[in-house]
């Protein structure tokens, strides 16, 4: 009996330690390292190489895995699963940010000038594939946002039933969805477009003020340097006329001793 009981106490000791271990590992793999700014900004270097292919297929989990191999070729071990949620999570905070007006809250966001070139180069594929005259199933693809793709992968996994009832639905009621959504894009472009423009003709006119002054200045240093050059000139002329002046004196008292001391020899012999 006694025996029996130590065998008992003996198995929920070894099952606690099992429990603790496992726990243990769970905490260790929940706990991923934080993302650096580097690390992030590579990140969006591959997804922006890879942004075309991402918006014309549905099936992306092979992408994600594709940029899992490149992060751990740049020495950041990252699992695709991490890779997109990483994706999602910027996605949503720069869609926050850029609704405020505010230059300065922007800045709060580091990769907002990433995303805006990638969501910038997406629209001008967009454009280019409306101006090509591209078939609307391709149309419907480029259109698609990021929150919808594992909508559409999980869509593409499931039954046809519920696949072709999903393409009578957007066959039936997404010309409207697409056109508004065409004409947004449009919009964002154009202010996007507006907004550079104006910081360039911003930057423009400090560059042109910036030049100006500084000509000024060396316009007005050119003139005091003249003004200096002429003073100099004067003062080198008047120097000049006072040692002719003194030259001429000399030469007259010279010219003078020596005929007073001719004159003085002349009457000496006679």
């Amino acid at each position: 009996m006694e025996g029996h009981h130590l065998h008992r106490h003996h198995g929920q000791q070894q099952q606690q330690q099992r429990l603790q271990n496992t726990s243990a590992n769970v905490d260790a793999t929940d706990r991923f390292p934080q993302w650096s700014i580097q690390e992030t900004k590579e990140f969006l270097v591959i997804r922006a190489e890879l942004d075309q292919t991402f918006m014309e297929t549905k099936r992306n989990k092979q992408l994600w895995e594709v940029i899992s191999t490149r992060m751990k070729e740049k020495g950041y071990h990252r699992s695709a699963e991490q890779c997109k949620c990483k994706w999602k999570n910027l996605v949503t905070r720069y869609k926050g940010f850029e609704t405020m007006e505010q230059e300065a809250t922007r800045q709060q966001f580091p990769f907002y000038n990433e995303f805006s070139a990638i969501f910038t180069a997406r629209m001008q594929r967009m454009l280019w594939a409306e101006a090509e005259g591209g078939s609307k199933k391709n149309k419907g693809t480029q259109l698609s946002s990021d929150e919808e793709e594992d909508g559409n992968e999980e869509s593409a996994e499931g039954g046809g039933g519920r696949k072709k009832k999903k393409a009578k639905i957007a066959s039936g009621g997404g010309g409207g969805s697409s056109l508004n959504s065409l004409k947004e894009i449009l919009e964002e472009f154009m202010r996007q477009q507006m907004q550079i423009e104006a910081q360039w003709m911003e930057a423009f006119e400090a560059r042109e003020n910036e030049r100006r002054l500084k000509e000024m200045e060396w316009r007005q240093a050119m003139e005091v340097l003249e003004n200096e050059r002429i003073m100099m000139e004067e003062r080198w002329r008047e120097r000049e006329e006072q040692r002719r002046i003194r030259e001429e004196a000399r030469a007259e008292k010279r010219d003078a001793l020596i005929t007073a001391l001719l004159n003085k020899l002349e009457r000496q012999e006679m």
